[in-house]
Parts: structure tokens; sequence; C-alpha cells
């Protein structure tokens, strides 16, 4: 499995199609969730992030097992954060939640504080005209803040701060990091 291939959009849609089929609801998160709320292509991507509920993790893994996807090993695995990968180099980085009493979803133990609130999981965008569900656009800048960015944070964050009249956090106020 080659964690640098690129994810095509006709990758992307096809796992989300995959998902829909299989009755597994998922929101894109990262990279492709920027370019679908800015509705273009604006960077490749290297793989797919997803949120989705923990108790259809069995299911999704299942449904993948099926596209020849297995775990992909990585230091930072954890029950509610795994990649998953093909031989073609495809990769998917779930991010699991569970649903509290409040409709937010609890990400990872509840004592850790991170949460994918309501509001973060209505996003809408779009993926070569397709309609997508993705994390909110609010949120992603928010998820984007908290440790040492790289280029292609100050990329996605600028552009969405820029199309949703989002306040651009300090930390990517400065010049860039060099690539």
């Amino acid at each position: 499995m080659a964690a640098e291939s690129q994810m095509p959009a006709r990758d992307a849609l096809a796992l989300y199609a995959l998902f829909e089929r299989a009755g597994i609801k998922v929101w894109i998160d990262g990279g492709w969730a920027v370019d679908a709320l800015l509705g273009k292509p604006t960077r490749g991507h290297s793989d797919l992030d997803i949120a989705v509920e923990a108790r259809l993790l069995d299911q999704l893994r299942s449904a993948l097992a099926l596209e020849g996807y297995r775990p992909v090993p990585r230091e930072d695995t954890r029950p509610w954060n795994f990649a998953l990968g093909n031989d073609a180099g495809r990769e998917i980085d779930v991010h699991a939640f569970t649903f509290d009493s409040h409709g937010d979803g609890v990400y990872g133990p509840p004592e850790n504080g991170e949460y994918y609130r309501a509001s973060a999981l209505t996003g809408e965008g779009v993926i070569d005209n397709q309609p997508v569900r993705c994390i909110a656009a609010a949120w992603l800048v928010r998820f984007h803040t908290g440790y040492r960015p790289k280029a292609k944070d100050f990329q996605d964050v600028r552009a969405l701060c820029a199309r949703f009249g989002i306040d651009v956090p300090e930390e990517y106020q400065g010049a860039p990091p060099a690539a």
C-alpha cells in the first residue's frame, strides 16, 4: 500500500457511493471536505478522511474488505481513528464517534473532550458535481488549529475563511511554512 498515492475524485466518490449503498452514513472530512465545500478541487489528496458513527464500523470494515481494503499500520492508530487501504494505494482515514444525548458526536473516550459537534455534521458540498455530506466549514477551520500547520493547512484554512467569511485563526495569519 502506497501512502503517497493520490486519491482522485472518482475514487473518493466511488467510496462515498459504496457507503451510501451499504447504508453507512459518512461525512467527508479533511482535504476532500475542503474541496467539497469550495465546490472545486484545490490540491491533490493522498486519502479520503471520513467521520462515521462507531456503531457502523463493523459494517464499514466488511464493505471495504470486499473492495480489498485492510488495516494500514500507523503509529497513531486508535480504535476511533485508523486507516484502511488497498493494494492500489488508496487509503481511507476513519474517524469514529458515538452520538451523545445532545446529538454531538463523542470522538474517542469522553474524558478526552473531543467532539464532532452536531453543528459540525451539517456541511454540504460537491465533488465533481455530486452532492456529499461533509464537515461544516467553520468546524474544518477549528479542526485545523492547535497544532503546527503545514503549507497545505494554510491553503485550506485561508480558502475556507475567505469563502465563508470566517475569521482567520491567529496561527494562519503569518506566512506559511516553506514546503
